[in-house]
């Protein structure tokens, strides 16, 4: 187990380094035109964090021990689908979700 006071160090260490990362654009840059290119690049920042959250979880599960898993695969499977063919996140959402429990169920 980790030392109370290390905990409490790390803990602060990561808020205090987490508020000035965001502080750099909000507070910093906030005010500041930026450039086009790099405007360009921001775009994309968000449509990359998912993929990159969900990606371990379905290749390497932790439910599973790390090995893969056909329900979650095809979960994330019919997720991209449902999202490519209706440009609806909240329908791609749910039918992975309705396949993800569902083969649990059928699957044991």
């Amino acid at each position: 187990m980790i030392d109370t006071t290390t905990l409490w160090i790390v803990i602060i260490g990561l808020g205090l380094g987490s508020f000035f990362l965001r502080f750099m654009f909000t507070g910093l840059v906030g005010n500041r035109i930026m450039p086009e290119w790099l405007l360009r690049h921001l775009r994309y920042t968000a449509v990359a964090v998912l993929p990159a959250l969900v990606a371990p979880q379905v290749l390497w599960p932790s439910a599973t021990g790390g090995t893969p898993d056909p329900a979650r695969m095809a979960a994330a499977a019919v997720t991209l689908a449902v999202g490519l063919l209706t440009k609806n996140v909240l329908a791609a959402i749910i039918a992975g979700a309705a396949t993800l429990y569902g083969l649990l169920y059928l699957l044991g």
